[in-house]
């Protein structure tokens, strides 16, 4: 059976109502909070003549069921490097038409090279922020900082600890156990990972699912510990004079590349290609970099918009900083048991 037939089968029965509704000269996205952020989406929208309507987007798992469930009314998506191929294998998405977007080109290489976003020589996704999956504390919670994602299963903090809502909680526990061979694990070391996880739960406080929550958990000192989207929620809760710190724990931490990608059929190809250009050029990296805090993929663009001081933070100098992190890749026909594993953990 194709991985095609394989996925729609599973998709299927988590596939969700849509409600965006198509219409010319109107964008439909759906994507990650803050990749259309008024900030720099309303300038696109008065010089382009474009629209956007924005859909957000809690886990990478949400973008088949809501494409399977939307009835063409999407245009362009982000999924990560760990999700693209998928977008890919199911037909979703058509290739990109690079001569159209400048600043192509000034892509890092290493985001380029890789196979998630393209196939037989033809790219499907423009690569657009990268980062790490760190880990977060409130500094006032702790006298001696924590540095392990053992910390996370820790007695004493039972109620105050948080962990993303996605299947990467698999990849958390499987570190946990020694297991570092996170995007090729055994039915076995699966399970190791599940009953991790099954026993950490009464410690759980909530499993957030956006940006926003984790953010109003730690502010109300209901959470003091967590995983968390590298520079994002950490600078908004500096906004809010909460003082907290990311760390990569000693088991290492997972990297992550987004991409846009042109929905298959979508109608509104000028505008997708007008917004693929402004998301690239200096008001789309620039913009997002400032509201999410994530290192984004266009060299030229972080060099010629960005302090020297912001350009060293976020790595714009220093690409190779994600070797050091697990990178996430494509799941392939393990995809289903990932998930398994985990919708298996919050029913519990």
């Amino acid at each position: 059976m194709t991985i095609r037939k394989t996925m729609l089968g599973t998709l299927s029965l988590f596939a969700l109502s849509a409600s965006p509704v198509l219409a010319e000269g109107t964008l439909n996205v759906l994507t990650w909070e803050g990749y259309a952020d008024p900030s720099f989406i309303s300038k696109f929208e008065e010089t382009s003549g474009c629209q956007v309507n924005a859909t957000y987007v809690g886990s990478n798992d949400d973008f088949a069921p809501k494409l399977m469930a939307g009835g063409g009314v999407y245009d362009l998506i982000t999924p990560s490097i760990d999700t693209t191929k998928l977008m890919i294998d199911l037909d979703f998405v058509e290739p990109l038409d690079t001569s159209k977007i400048e600043g192509w080109n000034d892509i890092y290489p290493k985001f380029l090279a890789l196979d998630g976003i393209q196939k037989d020589g033809k790219y499907y996704g423009m690569p657009y922020v990268w980062g790490a999956i760190a880990f977060m504390y409130r500094d006032d919670a702790f006298e001696t900082p924590p540095t392990s994602i053992a910390d996370l299963w820790r007695e004493d903090l039972k109620g105050k600890i948080s962990i993303w809502d996605d299947k990467s909680a698999i990849y958390v526990a499987a570190r946990k156990n020694g297991d570092m061979n996170i995007y090729t694990l055994s039915d076995e070391q699966i399970e190791k990972a599940k009953q991790a996880l099954v026993e950490q739960k009464p410690l759980i406080r909530k499993y957030w699912a956006t940006a926003g929550e984790l953010v109003d958990l730690y502010k109300a000192g209901e959470v003091v510990i967590s995983n968390t989207w590298a520079g994002y929620q950490s600078s908004l809760l500096a906004d809010e004079g909460i003082k907290v710190t990311e760390f990569i724990p000693t088991e290492g931490a997972e990297g992550w590349m987004d991409s846009w990608m042109v929905v298959k059929g979508s109608p509104n190809k000028e505008c997708a290609y007008k917004f693929l250009n402004m998301q690239l050029s200096d008001q789309g990296q620039c913009g997002v970099a400032n509201v999410n805090g994530y290192s984004v993929a266009n060299a030229a663009a972080a060099k010629s918009c960005m302090s020297p001081e912001q350009y060293a933070a976020l790595h714009q100098d220093d690409p190779n900083y994600l070797d050091s992190l697990l990178i996430w890749q494509s799941l392939g026909d393990r995809f289903e048991a990932y998930t398994n594993a985990w919708n298996a953990v919050k029913a519990q």
